[in-house]
């Protein structure tokens, strides 16, 4: 999936998020994080449609969500590797804007994105051995405690290009 729609974090929870990368970088249980955003992916695909571009700049015009980026969760695993995620508990109002996001996109409804299969997260490290999960959880330690964060920013990210856009006015 190269194309995507993501929730940005403010300041103060994209910096811990980003602290919690360098503690798994630097314990060797994941790549260093390079130029990559903590986010929450909305919808992810091959492709969004063109049509889709104003329905979601208008969707997300007035973002103002709080959101608890809470527990360790798993991914997986898959192939002997797992995704280490903090689990995003989903409010009414962040379903129905993944929702919005979702039809807009033409999510398939039986698919990740379809109503009820979304799980809201922000990915901490991919491609986690399963023996490694253990390292990781104590490398974490209570930097993996609850953090809140005021959500006003949101972008599309095209992985063909390697390059994201604001669908809402960057502040």
């Amino acid at each position: 999936m190269v194309q995507s729609v993501e929730l940005t974090l403010d300041p103060s929870a994209e910096a811990a998020v980003v602290a919690q990368w360098d503690r798994l970088a630097a314990a060797g249980l994941t790549k260093p994080h390079g130029h990559h955003v903590p986010h929450i992916t909305l919808y992810a695909a091959d492709a969004i449609p063109v049509s889709a571009e104003p329905l979601l700049r208008e969707i997300v015009r007035e973002l103002d969500l709080t959101v608890r980026i809470g527990a360790l969760m798993i991914f997986g695993p898959r192939h002997g590797r797992c995704i280490l995620v903090r689990h995003v508990p989903a409010s009414a109002e962040l379903l129905e804007l993944q929702q919005r996001v979702a039809t807009a996109c033409e999510a398939d409804s039986a698919g990740q994105f379809g109503r009820g299969r979304w799980s809201p997260h922000v990915t901490l490290a991919r491609g986690v051995a399963a023996e490694q999960l253990g390292a990781a959880a104590r490398t974490l330690g209570r930097s993996a405690k609850d953090v809140v964060s005021r959500i006003r920013q949101c972008r599309r990210w095209d992985g063909n290009r390697r390059t994201a856009w604001w669908l809402t006015n960057p502040e």
